[in-house]
């Protein structure tokens, strides 16, 4: 993800932009999507896709009164012989490809970035090692744009691992071609007074497969898009999500599977734990079934784990259908404390409380977790979600 340099509010972008058709469909009640700022009103909080968001903690974002100021972001790639690392021009043809800015935020990261960071993995080279994209924050506000590409029938896992202190706001591109192979793991472990506003695209290609996975811990607030749209038929895509939210922090998913394309499939599952007085976690779970999708299957479902009074969530899962020719559809959400029946099993057996509420969430989590498929971050994330526990204690 490079660094960038703010360009005034309703500043129109530069170069020429490719843009794929299937992925501009934003939801119904948002703006039409759009690369120009001035395209989206300022938000005031009313809005169906801002009500839940704290506009006041994002620091200016949402407004254009934030300006790129301070230490910066320092972004370090770490990749397998093979990969392609640049970093490049807003004019670069390559950019755009994925997907448009939904709101207004977006849509100033992509007017205000001057350079993007460009990931290519050839045509059919399977990567045995992870990409490692590190991001720490140092301080003040920056815009951003990353882009993940992947050439026909390449397999690849990336890892974008998000550290430190920082305003930023940020597009992040996943162009994956026919074929192809990539897993994502997208982990934002800021500190506690850092703000996070990313839209992620994905353009999945014929019979190719993307499984992402958004891990949110830290922050002030974290608010993140994930969009998925194909490119071909026969295309796969995995959605899962992975959140701890402490006292005071806000952390919010709204995501939106597009199925603008026959014979595809989905599977959305995120899940999040919560504790401290004021932590509020917000899931917006958005799939469309475009007329033209026959032979879609799809499903999607939230599940949180409230681990104390004064936590809050807001999980709200839509599924809009246009067509009845489809494999199936279905949507899930569920909200509670503790299963008791669970605790006493547990502390009936002579594990003490305390033990036993670990085990409770570690096993709530380990779906999961246990799924990525990188030994080093499984383990980091389930002693992340062990420390979180012990903080509470």
């Amino acid at each position: 993800m490079a660094e960038a340099q703010n360009i005034p509010v309703g500043s129109t972008t530069a170069g020429a932009v490719a843009v794929a058709a299937e992925s501009t469909v934003a939801t119904r009640m948002s703006a039409p999507p759009s690369f120009d700022v001035a395209d989206f009103p300022v938000p005031h909080g009313r809005e169906e896709e801002w009500r839940f968001t704290p506009l006041e903690r994002l620091r200016g974002l949402h407004d254009g009164s934030a300006v790129a100021s301070g230490e910066g972001v320092k972004v370090e790639v770490q990749a397998p012989e093979g990969v392609t690392v640049e970093i490049v021009d807003r004019d670069d043809p390559r950019l755009g490809k994925a997907g448009t800015p939904v709101d207004r935020i977006a849509a100033q990261a992509y007017s205000s970035f001057e350079k993007a960071g460009l990931v290519t993995v050839p045509k059919e080279t399977v990567l045995t090692e992870p990409i490692r994209i590190s991001v720490h924050g140092e301080g003040g506000v920056r815009y951003g744009y990353q882009v993940i590409e992947l050439g026909a029938f390449a397999e690849a896992v990336v890892v974008i691992d998000h550290t430190g202190d920082a305003v930023i706001a940020a597009n992040v591109d996943y162009v994956i071609g026919d074929g192809a192979k990539l897993t994502v793991v997208s982990i934002q472990d800021w500190d506690d007074k850092a703000v996070h506003v990313a839209q992620h695209n994905a353009l999945i290609g014929r019979d190719a497969t993307f499984k992402s996975f958004v891990v949110t811990f830290g922050g002030d607030v974290v608010r993140l898009h994930p969009r998925v749209a194909y490119a071909g038929t026969g295309g796969e895509a995995e959605l899962f999500g992975l959140y701890f939210t402490d006292a005071g922090q806000h952390q919010e998913h709204r995501l939106l599977v597009d199925h603008n394309t026959p014979h595809c499939k989905s599977n959305v599952m995120y899940k999040g734990a919560l504790q401290g007085e004021g932590a509020h976690a917000v899931w917006i779970g958005d799939v469309l079934i475009e007329a033209k999708a026959e032979g879609t299957d799809t499903y999607e479902m939230n599940r949180n784990l409230v681990l104390t009074d004064g936590a809050r969530v807001d999980s709200v899962p839509n599924l809009e259908i246009e067509t009845g020719e489809i494999v199936g559809a279905g949507h899930a959400s569920a909200t509670g404390r503790f299963d008791d029946e669970q605790l006493f099993y547990l502390m009936a057996r002579g594990i003490p409380a305390d033990e036993a509420r670990r085990l409770v969430v570690r096993g709530f989590f380990a779906e999961l977790v246990q799924q990525i498929g990188v030994d080093d971050i499984e383990a980091r994330l389930l002693e992340k979600i062990d420390a979180e526990l012990e903080a509470s204690v």
